[in-house]
């Protein structure tokens, strides 16, 4: 096997169920993003070195860490294959915010898997690094759930048609489309965003809106059509849930769709709400609404990342010095 002296990956954020589509919808943002650094080690298994940006809150146990948790599974699978991967140290750099709604979990697990394929020389295609990255998932929310960590091993926006088994559809990403992601300084745990979901009965007809907006939202992208798009990104079913767990939720979308938004809703568990537009101007002036909203209505500093969808998805960035 060709390996690598080290190298570092990068793994976008990503914004997932993008209003009706909970749990099968997912796409990737060009900011921000976790990087993971490999080298082989002679050491069977997988020795977390270091991790940096996270305020000292995650472990450093690879065995608990999403990202030792994901490249232990790459690195089992190789060696599965008579591969005969040795092990690997890993470094993982945190540059995005924990319990945001950005896929913070899946984006330190595909990046922890995609390194270990790197060092080893990529024995295996992108694809078939996702099943790794989910067991990084599974630790963090208790299920491994593709939305997030699809579009940020892969890019773009993802449909996942199925779990059981797992069938991704990679659809198009119309040129003009921006995104504006808005992260206020507080926190949703996933698990406690779920449970409020599942805890609750839906009725029929506002199942059978959602499951029109989400084909809705899959023929708007095929057809370039952004102002269906706009129409499409409406949950009936989980943002009035989880709309309570969101300091002003209500007064941000209503200055994102003021603000020239085609639409809006928040990113996976939240806090953090998205917006889509159809021009850059348009996504840094409905940025300035949202902030402004936050501030205004809840107190609260926020963070606003604003650019094109990310459609090389998780990626080698540079091999790491040492």
């Amino acid at each position: 096997m060709q390996t690598r002296s080290r190298v570092r990956v990068f793994a976008p954020a990503s914004a997932s169920n993008l209003g009706p589509g909970f749990d099968i919808l997912g796409l990737a943002l060009s900011a921000p993003g976790d990087f993971v650094e490999a080298e082989v080690a002679d050491r069977p298994g997988v020795e977390l070195a270091g991790v940096t940006g996270d305020g000292g809150l995650l472990s450093r146990d690879p065995a608990v860490n999403v990202a030792g948790i994901a490249a232990s599974a790459l690195l089992s699978r190789l060696r599965a294959e008579g591969l005969g991967a040795p092990g690997v140290r890993l470094w993982l750099e945190k540059r995005m915010p924990m319990a945001s709604g950005l896929g913070s979990s899946a984006a330190s697990s595909v990046a922890g898997a995609m390194a270990v394929n790197e060092v080893f020389g990529r024995p295996l295609p992108r694809r078939e690094l996702l099943a790794a990255a989910l067991e990084g998932e599974r630790a963090a929310s208790g299920a491994g759930h593709a939305d997030n960590a699809a579009p940020s091993l892969l890019g773009g926006i993802v449909l996942i048609r199925s779990y059981d088994p797992l069938d991704l559809v990679e659809l198009p990403v119309p040129p003009a489309l921006w995104i504006t992601v808005v992260h206020p300084h507080a926190a949703v745990r996933t698990e406690e965003a779920r449970a409020l979901v599942m805890s609750r009965g839906f009725r029929l007809a506002d199942c059978v809106a959602n499951l029109g907006n989400a084909a809705a939202m899959v023929a708007a992208l095929y057809r370039n059509d952004l102002e269906l798009l706009g129409r499409s990104i409406e949950d009936r079913l989980v943002e009035p849930v989880r709309a309570a767990l969101i300091p002003a939720h209500a007064e941000v979308k209503r200055a994102a769709l003021g603000a020239g938004a085609l639409g809006c809703s928040i990113s996976g568990s939240g806090p953090s709400i998205f917006a889509m537009t159809a021009d850059e101007l348009t996504a840094s002036a409905v940025a300035m609404a949202m902030t402004a909203a936050f501030r205004d209505a809840a107190g609260l500093v926020s963070d606003a990342y604003v650019g094109r969808v990310n459609t090389d998805g998780a990626t080698v960035r540079e091999d790491a010095a040492g």
